[in-house]
């Protein structure tokens, strides 16, 4: 019993994260499921199984009842439901539920993998169901109490589980189409389009079959290769609503998808409107032939326009599935017109013949199996016009959020309509090519006669149509884009299909255009649009982008000049193909492991070059409207580049630039440093980024785009927060540095104290060649106020960085740098962590305790706070006072341009040109540009001449640029007498005063208390402290005007100068001064005059 471990304990009063039960099995199992819970017994998880010592050995006990009686039906499934006694179910997640308590058989909280784990919505029964956290399996049990959840574990059977999911579909779900319905029949219908009724037998006619059927393939291909890109973008994960916008945004990222996203909804949109067009001016011309018009001809295409619109409109706002039901009907009269017209190809008529139709001949085949290119037309121009007949492969991808099963049906039903559509078109370039002379008369008379030399295969068939090449035939090939209702079995039908292939078109297209676009409005890419992203219904309709498009499309029905959009619209689909054909070979050049699409049928060079394709087909087609495409690309990418969305989606364009990144780090560590190539790279201990703006914002002016910059913050919490606690702390400081444009990492550390963490972080920050050398801190303004074992920690950190060769930086400004205490620094809190406007708190930022000025994290938080990152403060209403006011205009001073003034650099001792090199870097910023360097150096009274010119031939082959060299001959002149009484009083409170004490006594003392300054200390280095003094004098003297002072820092050897007596000379040295810093490097070379 006592070897039993305390976690473990049963009984007692004391809760438990985990309640320890003994469960029997056969029937007295089902007794403590109706018994009332103890109260003990209402935590987050129950533990069923574990042996209680108290108990007996009656409590070593098998498997669970279910799972030891039906062995094979273990679930490891779908979601936990439970029965909560009230008639309802309870769909429960893991922080709630004991399922996972009986895996495999045993009593554990661990979880089988499951599916639903790696969903990012929400579980099809309602909560999300998610994964016991690392914490819940590794922390101490009685860490801290979860909240109260279900008692002893039941789960439903098999047939509840079913029930319920019968009890949902009987409500109703939302509509969803298989690859039939969903992809294939869209697909083809977008691809049947006018085209083939009205212009296929002209292309014939101008290109000959043979270029007719490169030109199809050479489009099919296009179109393949695009189809095999976005299978496998589809095949890479779950596919959600926003067809070609929501595949390439989520491969290339926001700034392509939102960009492509735009364009690709308005070209649809667009595209409504050229449909009708083209449906209405058919409408038009058939009631032209019967003299039945309302007005003229054009005020009629606006009029049948509009109502068509609204037609369509109507049956779109009905739902998808009547939309589905009216593409069903349109395809079969599709195929119907075009089954009539093979079926007409097949059964020749006397009186068509003078109208060029004569049936199969091998005469008419090999005619027009060449080209006859006529009206300036050539290959590429006839090859514009066919091409847009081959888009539309994207209109069931476009729908994707109503597919069932969108990983399997895009790519089937994509691949499979380019197959059947291409085929379609080249059955009709050779039966058109090989039963239909080029030009025909139309008349009957026109028969040949012996006088007349006739070679064509009109002749061969006893006609003579050599009239028609001094032009005017209206019938042939060439001449007649009806002849596919000549050629026809029932003439009507061909018109029918042509109706069928406009309106499924539009219709198409105004159902993906709102799809899309209220893809793009839900993921926010534009701010203002977020109106169109509310869906209606089961089905989650766009109403308000189902009007907005037929806005747009009536807008450009009322126009009636679609010549000009036309090739326009027909660049912004190529585009759209173009990157996803791009995203595809980006993808797979990232290598990301992410990248594993199910479809293994593509190649990422095939897919390059379906891109570069795409392109060239763009300029083809129309050179200025590629030209215009483009540019409207570049501006939104440029400007959704420049407004940054909040959202990762784990693009390929963050896999290769993490590829690049670590390919150049690797790179850069098989080379050695050279001092040509010496970046001052900077740990800045800064504590929360928000604490010392002033020291961030000084370093990032010489380390932006020039070198690395880490945020430094030493934690030294008595209680670790959890990982929650520490995720947002590290989220809001990256939010903060973003927010402020500061380009540098964020890196904390937790530690006993600040030289320990200080210890970590210069040891283990950086990345091979991407390592801090500089160590930067702020001054510790306040350090004779506070713990002396503080002084000493801060001192060793600095001893600490010169043992590991770095430099070291200190800023000090008269007035401070921590703002941490200052009501209202919330500025690490996103708008939605913030407190109402009528909330009578305040958010401020936990600051150290009085010597907050220098360490970079609080000395000391109670134990009960989690995360010192932010605590609410009682608002007062009593204004800052004069001390804070000057502390935070202070804090802003390096973020504002400097005006015209110097730097002032007292560059008193060699330490391989890092006081020379910082100064240099800032004023080659915009912000330091007025600033000119001064350069201080020590020297003799009778060499201040020859010290002045060997500085300036040094300065001169250094190429830094400088207006003034004063060289100090009175730097040795002893110290005035007040300011040295004010050091000797400064550090009265630190010398240990040994001779008033016994040998003994003080030698106990010194070891208790390191710092104290000893007599023999202050003799040895009396030089040194004059020194100090003196300086404090000259800089007084020379540079109580500059922007900013840079002064060599004094060093002190380790062990024999104590930590106050170095404190001391440090705030001797830089009080009563502009903003200084204090510079010393690692004493190796980062200056050099060779080349």
């Amino acid at each position: 019993m006592s070897e039993r471990k305390p976690s473990l304990r049963a009984g007692g009063s004391a809760q438990s994260r985990f309640q320890v039960d003994v469960v029997t099995e056969g029937s007295s199992a089902a007794a403590p499921a109706q018994a009332p819970a103890p109260e003990e017994s209402k935590g987050r998880f129950k533990v069923v199984g574990f042996m209680d010592p108290g108990l007996g050995p009656a409590a070593d006990i098998g498997p669970p009842p279910d799972v030891f009686h039906e062995p094979d039906t273990a679930k490891s499934d779908s979601v936990s439901l439970h029965s909560t006694g009230t008639g309802q179910t309870h769909i429960s997640d893991s922080h709630s539920n004991t399922y996972y308590m009986r895996t495999f058989g045993h009593n554990t909280i661990d979880a089988v993998p499951n599916i639903e784990f790696y969903r990012q919505t929400a579980a099809p029964f309602g909560e999300k169901l998610t994964r016991p956290s690392l914490s819940e399996l590794h922390d101490e049990l009685d860490k801290e109490p979860f909240e109260d959840g279900l008692v002893n574990g039941e789960e439903p059977s098999a047939a509840e589980e079913a029930a319920a999911l019968m009890a949902k579909e009987a409500k109703g779900g939302a509509v969803k189409f298989g690859w039939v319905k969903g992809v294939l029949v869209r697909c083809m219908l977008n691809i049947w389009g006018v085209m083939l009724f009205i212009r296929m037998s002209w292309i014939v006619g101008q290109a000959g079959i043979g270029l007719t059927i490169a030109i199809i393939l050479m489009a099919t291909l296009v179109t393949t290769i695009t189809g095999l890109s976005t299978s496998a973008i589809a095949t890479n994960g779950f596919v959600r609503g926003g067809g070609a916008y929501y595949l390439i945004s989520r491969s290339l990222g926001p700034e392509f998808g939102g960009s492509i996203g735009l364009i690709f909804a308005f070209a649809n949109a667009v595209a409504v409107a050229m449909y009708v067009v083209g449906f209405a001016e058919t409408v038009v011309e058939m009631l032209s032939d019967v003299d039945a018009l309302m007005t003229d001809e054009l005020n009629d295409i606006r009029i049948v326009g509009t109502l068509t619109v609204i037609l369509l409109l109507g049956i779109s706002v009905a739902g998808m599935e009547w939309e589905a039901k009216a593409q069903i009907v349109l395809l079969v009269i599709l195929l119907a017109a075009i089954a009539n017209y093979f079926l007409g190809t097949f059964i020749p008529v006397d009186n068509k013949e003078p109208k060029g139709f004569f049936g199969y001949h091998t005469a008419i085949l090999f005619e027009n199996f060449g080209p006859d290119f006529r009206e300036e037309e050539t290959f590429f121009s006839v090859f514009a016009i066919f091409f847009p007949a081959a888009t539309g492969i994207l209109a069931g991808a476009n729908i994707s959020g109503d597919l069932a099963d969108p990983q399997s049906a895009i790519p089937i039903g994509t691949l499979l309509a380019i197959l059947v559509t291409g085929l379609t078109y080249v059955a009709v370039a050779v039966s058109a090519g090989s039963c239909i002379v080029r030009d025909a008369t139309g008349d009957h008379n026109d028969t040949v006669s012996d006088t007349v030399n006739c070679t064509d295969a009109a002749c061969t068939l006893g006609y003579d149509f050599s009239i028609c090449k001094e032009g005017g035939c209206q019938y042939g090939l060439m001449n007649d884009f009806q002849v596919m209702s000549l050629v026809s079995y029932f003439g009507p039908l061909i018109t029918a299909g042509i109706f069928s292939a406009t309106l499924s078109s539009a219709l198409a297209s105004l159902v993906s255009a709102p799809k899309v676009f209220q893809a793009l409005c839900k993921d926010n890419i534009y701010p203002g649009l977020g109106i169109f992203a509310k869906g209606y219904g089961k089905n989650n309709e766009p109403l308000r982008g189902y009007v907005l498009t037929f806005c747009i499309g009536l807008a450009f029905i009322l126009i009636a000049e679609l010549n000009i959009i036309a090739p326009i619209i027909s660049n912004f689909f190529l585009a759209s193909y173009a990157l996803i054909n791009f995203s595809v070979f980006h993808a797979s050049l990232a290598n990301s492991p992410g990248w594993r699409p199910s479809f293994k049928y593509y190649n990422m060079w095939v897919s390059l070059a379906g891109a570069v394709l795409c392109c060239v087909v763009m300029f083809v087609i129309n050179w200025w409207a590629a030209l215009v495409t483009l540019l409207i690309i570049l501006a939104l990418y440029i400007y959704v580049g420049y407004k940054k969305p909040d959202v990762n989606w784990g693009s390929s364009t963050q896999a290769l630039i993490y590829n690049q990144a670590l390919t150049h780090c690797l790179n850069l560590s098989s080379v050695e440093d050279h001092v040509k190539n010496f970046r001052p790279q900077c740990l800045v201990l800064a504590g929360y980024p928000n604490s010392r703006p002033a020291l961030l914002q000084l370093v990032h002016s010489f380390t932006k785009n020039v070198s690395l910059m880490v945020c430094g913050h030493v934690r030294t919490v008595s209680r670790r927060p959890n990982f929650k606690d520490l995720s947002q702390d590290y989220v809001r400081c990256r939010r903060w540095l973003i927010k402020k444009r500061i380009k540098a990492f964020y890196s904390p550390v937790f530690a006993d104290n600040l030289r320990h963490g200080a210890q970590l972080l210069l040891q283990a920050v950086g990345l091979g060649r991407l390592k801090p050398n500089t160590l930067v801190m702020g001054f510790k303004n306040n350090w004779s106020d506070g713990n002396m074992r503080d002084v000493e920690n801060y001192i060793n950190t600095i001893h600490d960085a010169f043992d590991l060769q770095f430099g070291v930086v200190i800023l000090r400004l008269m007035d401070g740098l921590d703002i941490s205490h200052i009501p209202g620094q919330d500025e690490l809190l996103s708008p939605s962590e913030k407190p109402p406007k009528e909330s009578k708190d305040v958010l401020i930022s936990v600051g150290p305790a009085k010597d907050s000025d220098s360490d970079s994290c609080p000395s000391k938080t109670h134990s009960n706070q989690s995360s010192p990152l932010i605590i609410r403060a009682t608002e007062t209403k009593s204004p800052l006072s004069l001390t804070d006011q000057r502390l935070l205009e202070s804090s802003q001073m390096f973020k504002k341009k400097q005006g015209k003034g110097t730097i002032d650099v007292w560059w008193l001792f060699d330490d391989g040109g890092l006081t020379l090199l910082i100064p240099y870097l800032l004023t080659n910023r915009s912000k330091w540009g007025d600033c000119r360097i001064r350069v201080f150096i020590g020297g003799k009274i009778n060499r201040i001449d020859h010290d002045r010119r060997a500085m300036a031939t040094l300065l001169s082959r250094f190429r830094i640029d400088f207006s003034d060299i004063n060289v100090l001959g009175d730097i040795n002149v002893k110290p005035k007498k007040h300011n040295k009484l004010s050091f000797k009083e400064l550090i009265e409170p630190y010398r240990l005063k040994e001779d008033d004490m016994e040998q003994e006594a003080a030698e106990r003392l010194k070891a208790q208390e390191p710092w104290r300054i000893t007599d023999n200390e202050l003799e040895l280095y009396k030089a040194k402290t004059n020194r100090q003094i003196r300086l404090n004098e000259l800089l007084k003297e020379h540079s109580s005007s500059a922007k900013l002072i840079v002064v060599s820092m004094p060093l002190a050897r380790k062990g024999t100068v104590s930590s106050a007596l170095y404190m001391c000379w440090l705030e001797t040295l830089s009080k009563d001064l502009p903003p200084l810093l204090l510079v010393r490097g690692n004493h190796q070379s980062v200056l050099t005059f060779y080349s």
